[in-house]
């Protein structure tokens, strides 16, 4: 009996032993299922953006399981561009799944390469449900001839003007009515220089965007001849440098530069980080510096459209949208495709979108996003609800935006002869003149047989 007994206990510990085992091998089995998708997200977002970036992208890896976001930054555009290109061509992993690509002016050459998936394509696919993009077809932000979205716009932003409050009270001037026109910004800056006794009254930032792109729309008129490039003509594109309104703007710029209203400017963001410091009174630039100035203690300050020519324009239309955007890359497989979706739709949801808008400056993503906007952050911002709510109906076809071959290009262009025409170095309507030589070779359209010539010198 005892060995029957035996026996029985041996029986159970053995299967005991063996449902041990097996429970251990599902458990093992179980967690080797369970590891995550990886997902590359290359950005060359900085300072404030980038922090607010990192932040979400470490909240959506710690609120689910299934995908993992690994991001990789990259101080400038071209490095980015040039490891993404290095990676594509690589038949081994690497490759990033989202890139953040700058405007370039012509996203639909970008969406055509081989390892670019429209966005349309991949939300065909994966869609996001309620889906409700904030900014309207007729922008022409990052979509192609027929509307349709290429890249996700989480960096869509304008040109505006930043202003410092108590530099206005300090100059006599109302810091509840910043200048409309640009006559009377001029008066506004005599003041902060003479009675504020700011050593930088005014500086510019992105000089390119705001002072050459965004001067063509605002005043009503187009920034590329003929239809800012948009429109089906046998015609080849150009410039429309030559238009008054220009050498008007540029000769005036030249003005203020020797009057030292001007006193800082370049293609980059050093006027952005002098309006931080309460070195510059007033300061245009795009909005995405607007994450920068709230970060700064004790700065206080406004936001107001870009000024306008009221003799040229009996009023201002709406500026360009312009910024970054993330693009998809093909060559993964489904699970990641739909890993990456599923983090595109994570930014998505109103309160992520709405926090990003409010923490960076971007306009918001969705019309969803822009309802959950706390209404705190509109009143805590002079003039910002006007700058948002300005961009949800644009149809005036100078603002669709434009269209220009090898941008890339010809914006360091634009921006060296700016600076030639502002250091004194070569005269406003010569500067222009040669900015607009340099560029028509590069924006000729090789299925149009007749190209333009240079007239330069003739």
């Amino acid at each position: 009996m005892s060995m029957t007994l035996f026996n029985g206990t041996y029986s159970v510990n053995v299967f005991i032993r063996f449902a041990v085992l097996a429970s251990a091998s599902c458990l093992i089995a179980g967690l080797a299922k369970a590891e995550p998708i990886e997902i590359q997200v290359w950005h060359t977002l900085s300072s404030v953006n980038k922090a607010e970036f990192e932040k979400i992208t470490k909240q959506f890896n710690n609120e689910q399981a299934d995908v993992k976001v690994v991001l990789k930054g990259f101080d400038h555009q071209a490095s980015l561009r040039a490891q993404a290109t290095a990676a594509m061509a690589s038949p081994g992993a690497g490759k990033p799944n989202l890139v953040q690509i700058e405007d370039n002016r012509s996203p639909e050459v970008i969406a055509q390469h081989k390892n670019i998936i429209p966005l349309y394509d991949l939300l065909k696919l994966y869609p996001i449900s309620d889906l409700n993009w904030f900014l309207p077809q007729t922008t022409g932000f990052m979509r192609d001839a027929k509307g349709r979205l290429l890249a996700f716009p989480f960096m869509a932003e304008i040109p505006v003007m930043f202003y410092n409050l108590d530099g206005y009270k300090k100059a006599g001037l109302d810091p509840t009515k910043p200048a409309r026109t640009w006559p009377e910004l001029q008066n506004q800056l005599l003041a902060l220089r003479d009675k504020a006794h700011y050593e930088c009254p005014f500086g510019i930032s992105q000089q390119v965007n705001t002072h050459l792109e965004n001067l063509a729309p605002l005043n009503n008129t187009l920034f590329v001849t003929p239809g800012n490039g948009l429109d089906a003509v046998k015609q080849q594109p150009e410039l429309n440098l030559a238009d008054a309104v220009f050498m008007r703007h540029m000769s005036i710029m030249v003005s203020w530069k020797r009057s030292e209203l001007l006193t800082q400017n370049s293609n980059g963001t050093e006027a952005d980080a002098l309006f931080a410091k309460n070195k510059c009174a007033v300061v245009t630039t795009t909005s995405g510096a607007l994450g920068q100035m709230l970060d700064t203690r004790g700065l206080s300050f406004g936001m107001a459209p870009l000024p306008f020519y009221d003799q040229v324009s009996p009023k201002a239309g709406a500026p360009f949208v312009s910024g970054g955007a993330f693009w998809a890359v093909s060559g993964h497989t489904k699970p990641a495709d739909k890993a990456t979706v599923s983090f595109l739709a994570y930014l998505s949801k109103p309160v992520i979108a709405a926090n990003w808008h409010q923490r960076t400056g971007y306009l918001p993503l969705t019309d969803a996003a822009y309802r959950a906007a706390n209404v705190s952050f509109y009143d805590k911002v002079p003039g910002i609800r006007l700058l948002v709510d300005s961009m949800r109906q644009v149809s005036d076809k100078n603002s669709r935006g434009f269209r220009a071959r090898n941008y890339h290009s010809i914006e360091p262009i634009l921006s060296r002869q700016f600076d030639a025409a502002l250091s004194g170095n070569t005269p406003p309507v010569a500067a222009l003149t040669m900015a607009l030589d340099e560029a028509r070779p590069l924006m000729q359209d090789p299925s149009l047989k007749k190209p333009v010539a240079n007239t330069r010198n003739k």
